[in-house]
């Protein structure tokens, strides 16, 4: 059994720590935790030792500490980073390279420039293989990985047909349990994205992408609207749904009216977190024009790249094939049962 360690315990850090504990390859040894707030005593109260750094020990002096940071890393295999963009790299310098370790980051992290935590973004869907062997390798963000899981197999299907993609992302505000984050009345544009340089990194850094991005009041999931431009006419609407039937992790939906009809009817089915774990595609706004398809789907938001830091996980400790690691990561997390559930709730109407 191998041991590891989540450092961090806000959305990712809760959201993986839940699963992980339904591996039977893993040990889940701790989690880390940097400001003495509610979710010390949420993790405690879980079953998780939670450990500290060692120069603010006192500052957690009210709660039932296991020990340091920086103790703890001595006994594990790999460490899930889940602290606040910009701190893994920080903490790669401090902890993980001193110490032999390794360790997956989050999207608030780059894989670019001086402060790049890995030369590899993962998304299972491009790239899994790669991240066989490898120490140090970057999840990608919410965005980025839903955009994979429309983008590769869209890739594998038309090839050589497909000469342009407009993408524009409309970004949920705020996360549902972040309550203290106030979700602002206004839509905010935001420049220079960072989505379409991260997908290139696996999608190819010359492919025909473009993406826009704005910042919409709302904690129900991101939506993208994309435009598909081929080199003839564009498929029917129908022949970009058959290409998702059986991909992991995309529900082609039918009567979804909006992003809350899809988390109302997560919670009403007590999937964890109300994540569905996976993208929607809203088949009703799919439509055909010329040589252009334009779609639309939502994405999970942080809920999506919670099975993908399990996929990685495998690849990076275990040294797993592909099938083998998506048929462990389907016994725990049952992405089919939920995708089978969310597309008979919203299916077409005859």
């Amino acid at each position: 059994m191998k041991k590891v360690f989540v450092n961090g315990y806000g959305s990712i850090g809760s959201r993986i720590t839940s699963f992980l504990k339904d591996d039977p390859e893993i040990s889940v040894i701790g989690v880390g935790k940097y400001s003495p707030d509610n979710d010390v005593s949420v993790a405690i109260s879980r079953g998780l030792d939670v450990y500290v750094p060692e120069q603010k020990l006192n500052d957690f002096k009210n709660y039932k500490i296991s020990g340091t940071i920086e103790s703890v890393l001595d006994d594990c295999d790999l460490v899930i980073d889940a602290a606040p963009g910009g701190h893994g790299y920080i903490n790669k310098k401090n902890f993980y390279e001193p110490k032999n370790l390794m360790a997956i980051y989050q999207g608030g992290e780059t894989t670019m420039g001086n402060e790049a935590v890995s030369d590899l973004l993962f998304n299972s869907r491009a790239n899994y293989d790669l991240a066989v062997g490898k120490k140090h390798v970057m999840q990608g963000s919410c965005n980025v990985t839903g955009m994979g899981r429309i983008l590769e197999p869209l890739r594998d299907k038309f090839a050589k047909r497909l000469i342009r993609f407009d993408v524009t992302l409309v970004r949920r505000w705020a996360d549902i349990e972040q309550t203290e984050k106030q979700v602002s009345d206004t839509i905010e544009m935001t420049e220079a994205p960072h989505h379409g340089d991260d997908v290139k990194t696996y999608f190819g850094k010359d492919a025909p992408l473009f993406v826009r991005a704005i910042k919409v009041p709302t904690r129900q999931m991101h939506l993208h609207i994309m435009d598909i431009r081929f080199n003839d006419k564009a498929p029917k609407p129908s022949e970009i749904h058959d290409i998702f039937t059986n991909e992991f992790g995309v529900a082609t939906l039918w009567t979804a009216k909006g992003t809350k009809d899809i988390r109302d009817y997560a919670r009403s089915m007590g999937f964890n977190f109300t994540d569905t774990n996976m993208i929607h595609i809203h088949a009703n706004m799919t439509v055909s024009i010329g040589d252009t398809i334009q779609m639309m789907y939502s994405d999970d938001q942080t809920g999506i790249v919670i099975p993908e830091n399990h996929l990685l996980l495998q690849a990076m400790l275990f040294g797993k094939s592909y099938n083998d690691a998506f048929s462990h990561t389907e016994s725990i997390f049952h992405m089919k049962e939920k995708k089978q559930k969310l597309q008979e709730h919203f299916a077409r109407k005859n």
